[in-house]
């Protein structure tokens, strides 16, 4: 029997009572897809598996959404091998390619090495971060649009030594306004949907106006209340809802870190109205 225990009041839940090695029934997907909608990110210890039953495991939830800047995209497995993570972009809170015209619906991300200390991922509830605002800013942020570029983000990541062609990316990836609170299409519950990867402005403030809200609301996300933190060990695979998560990458470390993600969208069913 498929059983979650939380790790925290607000996020967070460990599975067990599942093999991921093995194809899941309806019923079995059903129950995952449930607990998953509750705790907003799943954890699965000891789940040794391979790519293959990776992606199996993700497509029972989502179609497959290929990595944006992976230059052989014959895989939908992004392999994030570092050393030296820090500025990469990981260590910001974020949710995940918020300036694509649909933004993917999860993740997948299962630990195959790790350093011998450090390299955690912390995630944080933005359905909280959005409810314990007061009601008055509540209903500000409400009426609220914000725009997301990529710009920023990719000047950090070839600062690090990548080779991306920036106006390539900028023109294939303009900047694109969504709302500052995402209404999520299976729970009806309101999030918190700014972040500080690629987040640049609200829309209808003034710019004075945005120097006081938009650091504010973006801070926010990053009270502890919210969050929960994930010591990985080889063989963990955590499962997290990009609707109504932001995600850290604790770059401490200096040694070999491996994972493997998968990245899905939303089945139409579950695509925001």
């Amino acid at each position: 029997m498929i059983e979650f225990r939380p790790v925290t009041r607000h996020i967070g839940a460990e599975v067990s009572g599942v093999d991921l090695r093995k194809p899941l029934s309806e019923g079995e997907v059903q129950e995952i897809r449930r607990g998953w909608l509750e705790h907003k990110v799943l954890f699965f210890r000891d789940q040794h598996i391979n790519d293959e039953e990776h992606i199996r495991f993700a497509e029972n939830f989502g179609s497959i959404n290929h990595p944006a800047f992976k230059k052989d995209s014959g895989t939908p497995i992004h392999i994030l091998d570092q050393t030296d993570p820090k500025g990469e972009g990981g260590d910001e809170w974020h949710s995940d390619n918020t300036f694509e015209p649909v933004p993917p619906m999860g993740s997948l991300l299962r630990c195959v090495q790790l350093p011998s200390v450090g390299g955690d991922t912390l995630f944080a509830n933005t359905y909280l971060a959005y409810e314990t605002l007061s009601p008055p800013i509540q209903r500000l942020c409400d009426e609220l649009t914000a725009i997301h570029d990529i710009t920023a983000s990719m000047k950090k990541a070839i600062s690090k030594g990548h080779d991306f062609d920036l106006a390539e990316i900028q023109a294939k990836w303009p900047p694109i306004e969504r709302p500052v609170v995402r209404v999520h299409a299976e729970t009806g519950r309101k999030a918190l949907f700014v972040n500080r990867s690629s987040t640049t402005r609200l829309v209808q403030l003034s710019d004075r106006e945005n120097e006081a809200l938009l650091p504010y609301l973006i801070d926010h996300i990053r009270s502890p209340e919210y969050q929960v933190r994930l010591n990985w060990r080889p063989g963990t695979l955590a499962f997290w809802d990009n609707r109504s998560t932001q995600h850290y990458a604790v770059a401490d470390y200096t040694e070999r870190r491996r994972m493997h993600r998968v990245t899905i969208n939303a089945f139409p069913e579950h695509l925001d109205r």
